[in-house]
């Protein structure tokens, strides 16, 4: 074995050679050197392992080039969706309006008036530049912005019920993904969960049989992600606000994906901020990158005493927002105000589909597949359904159109593997031995990209 191993060229020589393409240069030297080191030492444990292994000054300097490869490529990429779910919170979530991605390429191109008030010259407030939109698409007084939903529950506990006691209908202590759950985040911001009711049924007199003196607030949980049907009953929102308020405290609401426009599907509607503010909500949370359709935010609108404690909260630096995230946030909330939600933002437009609209973009997929026929491959426009994704309508299949490919010469799974660590990774379905693309979130380009893909493919496979 240590006769083998010294037959392992030394690193000084493999430098020298790799030096010979001129190309090498654009990498840092040390770098270099890294990556021949770590070629030598895969080399050595595969030795070592007894197994067969090219030690040669080519195999190894092709290692440290692929080895830089990796260590210059990006993991965090752009992919193709073509599962049909629309807002995948593995894939991102909710894609950009045109408007939130011009003003993010403007922001992040140079200095920005993030705290910057430019008709005084003076200090101004991040917030500034998204507080007046969100009160005049919600209703609300005053609003304020933090780095995602759980941190905006999280904020809203810590300064409005620490130490005090909260109530919460037992049929709504939630678990998003990513293991939030609301008791977790109730104890970590201090208050003191107080369940009232059963899972299925809870009824008015049970929130106000719980009520006392160290009570700060009831808090109203939207079960974005599952849905108890059958016999149930949860109190009116605004029945449980005029009890609230009854008794001096207030009505918190976590709508979880939040929409600012109206949102049905399957007998499952999506509640809108504007009906909870109108119902007499005085706090209520949402998230940014769920239905609303811009960047990772947490929103919190309602009453203005309530939010100003929030603005004077310690914990509020460390759950800010950056300037980045602002910006798709204003460009998304002017969509809202001077456009068209629903023909603008990506995530409204592609829920909203026709059966029609889909059917014409998978025949269009179809037809441009057509030359994979001529390597055996079938092709087929197939009705298929799938679901919003994000915690939004729960449960509600969201009947579409897709294109199944059946391969020759390759597996379905080998397929799918190949195309999801493809140049442009394109992430599709396997259904009945056939890869499927939902053509549901997918634009012009992807699906260029999609017929590139499996044309080049199919060639290696008939090969």
């Amino acid at each position: 074995m240590q006769e083998k191993l010294k037959l392992i060229p030394a690193i000084d020589r493999l430098l020298g050679e790799m030096y010979k393409d001129p190309a090498v240069a654009e990498w840092p030297r040390d770098l270099v050197v890294t990556a021949l080191r770590e070629a030598a030492a895969q080399a050595r444990q595969r030795l070592r392992a007894g197994e067969d292994c090219d030690i040669s000054v080519s195999a190894l300097i092709a290692a440290a080039r692929a080895w830089l490869r990796q260590a210059s490529g990006r993991s965090l990429r752009k992919v193709v969706n073509a599962t049909g779910v629309v807002l995948h919170t593995n894939l991102g979530r909710a894609p950009l309006s045109a408007r939130a991605a011009a003003a993010v390429r403007e922001v992040m191109e140079g200095y920005c008036t993030l705290e910057y008030d430019l008709a005084t010259g003076q200090r101004g407030t991040r917030y500034a530049h998204v507080v007046g939109r969100i009160c005049a698409l919600t209703g609300a007084e005053d609003a304020l912005v933090v780095n995602n939903n759980a941190a905006a529950v999280l904020l809203v506990l810590s300064a409005l019920a620490k130490g005090r006691e909260v109530i919460v209908s037992r049929g709504q202590l939630v678990e998003i993904g990513g293991s939030f759950r609301i008791p977790e985040v109730m104890q970590q911001g201090g208050a003191i969960l107080v369940e009232v009711g059963t899972t299925n049924k809870t009824h008015l007199a049970d929130f106000a049989n719980a009520i006392t003196a160290n009570t700060a607030a009831v808090l109203k949980v939207h079960t974005s992600n599952y849905r108890i049907v059958g016999f149930t009953a949860q109190p009116d929102t605004a029945e449980l606000v005029k009890l609230a308020h009854s008794r001096g405290i207030p009505v918190i609401e976590d709508l979880g994906s939040g929409t600012l426009v109206p949102l049905a599907a399957g007998g499952w509607s999506e509640p809108t901020v504007r009906e909870s503010i109108a119902a007499g909500v005085d706090i209520v949370t949402f998230s940014g990158d769920k239905l609303l359709g811009a960047g990772q935010a947490g929103i919190i609108a309602g009453r203005r005493r309530y939010i100003e404690i929030m603005k004077k909260h310690p914990l509020l630096r460390a759950l800010r927002m950056d300037k980045l995230s602002l910006a798709a946030l204003e460009g998304t909330l002017i969509d809202y105000t001077v456009g068209d939600p629903l023909r603008d933002v990506p995530v409204q437009r592609m829920l909203r589909l026709t059966q029609d609209e889909l059917a014409q973009k998978a025949a269009a997929l179809k037809e441009r597949l057509t030359p994979l026929q001529a390597y055996g491959w079938r092709v087929d426009v197939t009705e298929i359904s799938a679901q919003a994704g994000g915690g939004a309508l729960p449960a509600v299949d969201l009947p579409g159109w897709g294109v199944a490919v059946r391969p020759q010469g390759i597996s379905a799974v080998a397929l799918e593997r190949q195309l999801r660590q493809w140049c442009v990774p394109i992430i599709a379905r396997i259904q009945d031995d056939q890869v499927v693309f939902d053509v549901r979130c997918l634009t012009d380009e992807d699906a260029g990209l999609i017929c590139q893909a499996c044309l080049e493919l199919a060639k290696g496979a008939g090969q």
